[in-house]
């Protein structure tokens, strides 16, 4: 990166109470807990109250990353919210948190990325900070996808599930933080994986859905099981090689948790071990542009990351779009 060194200062996640299990979901559609799990690996996920939108999952998350930082919120120059479901479309889920947060000196805006998001929003808050114009950048991840999951289809149903998760950035010493991304995207790719399509241009309400269109999650799973386990193994290579290091340098991996065999490929293809990899898919299931940076989050809680150590973060989602950042702790 060109400019000061730009670095996690603090991060913070939230999930809602409510957990919907397998064994619930077997009262809803023809599935069952071991065919859930042999497929994907989760066990059960988190599912918001009636009552909350994304942008108050957000605000638990930045809350949370914000103290860990001991940072307050008005010293923040920038807040970017990664989401497929934002509060609405005008206006942003960023100016939702802006207000709660009070943080009144912070310019705000949506990334719309996906699960590839977080990362999205890491590579441009993190050239903010490096370039000087901001001190400290907000990047948050958050999703309610159980609005925009179909629960009687149960090939979808049981991946996704609620949350939120935030760092914040901030100048760090030489030798630290930050040392390459890597960003891509394959429009061509965009119709094996949808979602939410009401509210848009194309489609600004439900009467308006074409037969065979719906405003729920749909994707193509055996073409975008396909391109997951390729672009995680080639795309986390890439990255480090960008950083001048190699898969042997990794002491953490926080990859995007969709499903629990796509991330054994890669660390089979990657050779690396579970104490190398962060994984909580069977805990939460997919969250979107939420899963790596609670992930990292509760990473960081248990002490798996120390100084110096290189960790990896790498997503991958609808667009279809994958990004990868590496940073020295």
């Amino acid at each position: 990166m060109i400019g000061r060194p730009v670095g996690i200062l603090g991060t913070g996640h939230y999930v809602p109470e409510k957990v919907l299990t397998n064994a619930q979901l077997e009262a809803m559609v023809e599935t069952n807990d071991e065919w859930i799990v042999t497929r994907t690996g989760i066990k059960e996920r988190r599912i918001a109250a009636d009552h909350q939108a994304t942008s108050d999952l957000a605000y638990e998350a930045a809350q949370k990353a914000l103290a860990n930082a001991g940072i307050a919120a008005d010293q923040l120059g920038l807040i970017i919210v990664a989401t497929m479901t934002p509060d609405v479309m005008c206006p942003s889920t960023a100016c939702i948190l802006q207000d709660k947060l009070g943080a009144k000196k912070a310019a705000a805006f949506d990334l719309a990325a996906a699960c590839s998001g977080f990362v999205y929003g890491l590579a441009n808050g993190a050239n903010f900070v490096a370039s000087g114009m901001y001190d400290y950048v907000l990047v948050v991840g958050a999703e309610v996808l159980s609005r925009v999951t179909d629960y009687t289809d149960r090939n979808t149903c049981i991946l996704f599930g609620d949350g939120a998760g935030a760092v914040v950035l901030g100048a760090t010493e030489e030798g630290r933080g930050f040392e390459a991304f890597e960003l891509g995207a394959d429009g061509a790719g965009g119709p094996l994986l949808r979602g939410g399509c009401v509210g848009g241009s194309r489609y600004p309400n439900k009467e308006c859905l074409p037969e065979g269109v719906t405003h729920y999650i749909w994707q193509n799973g055996r073409e975008v099981f396909k391109f997951a386990v390729r672009i995680m193994e080639n795309l986390t290579e890439s990255v480090l090689a960008k950083a001048g290091k190699s898969k042997e340098d990794i002491k953490l991996l926080v990859p995007h948790q969709a499903n629990i065999r796509i991330i054994q490929a890669a660390m089979d293809k990657l050779e690396l071990t579970e104490n190398e990899v962060m994984i909580n898919v069977d805990r939460y299931g997919n969250i979107s542009a939420a899963t790596i940076p609670i992930a990292l989050s509760e990473a960081v809680e248990a002490g798996r990351v120390s100084k110096g150590d290189t960790v990896v973060l790498v997503g991958f989602g609808g667009g279809l779009t994958w990004g990868g950042a590496v940073l020295t702790w």
